[in-house]
């Protein structure tokens, strides 16, 4: 990774995701972020964790029900948020979060969002997720 998208929102997007994801198998919140942000650092850096990756990564936590309510709105019949993988959820969760509670731009949101599924997940799932996260981008426009 170039040392440009080493301190990117992409990159802090990419590693909240990964954070959750440990989350999700027990930890804590700070020491999941901290985990994130330094694992593929080579040497040992006094650099603090971005405030922004701390923000999406409590942010999500604290109002995960609150965004699985509003995702499992948006699914279609038949589907529950029990039968997506883990994966999606929460990265519609991370992008409904960023969305709704950090003012960025739903388009850009999804995009990045969705080239971190490409990353993490297969074509499919990102397609699903554009799907899912462009009625949002609707509703907010």
């Amino acid at each position: 990774m170039t040392d440009k998208l080493k301190h990117s929102r992409r990159d802090i997007r990419e590693r909240a995701f990964q954070a959750l994801f440990s989350l999700e198998f027990g930890g804590d919140l700070l020491q999941a972020g901290e985990n994130a942000y330094r694992y593929d650092k080579h040497e040992e850096s006094d650099e603090d964790v971005p405030v922004f990756l701390l923000n999406l990564i409590k942010g999500v936590w604290d109002h995960q029900k609150d965004l699985d309510e509003k995702i499992a709105e948006h699914l279609k019949k038949g589907w529950s948020l029990e039968r997506l993988t883990l994966n999606d959820k929460i990265l519609l969760r991370l992008a409904l979060y960023e969305m709704q509670y950090e003012d960025t731009p739903g388009r850009v949101v999804v995009n990045e969002i969705i080239d971190i599924a490409k990353k993490y997940s297969d074509h499919t799932s990102a397609k699903f997720i554009n799907g899912i996260l462009t009625n949002f981008i609707v509703e907010t426009d």
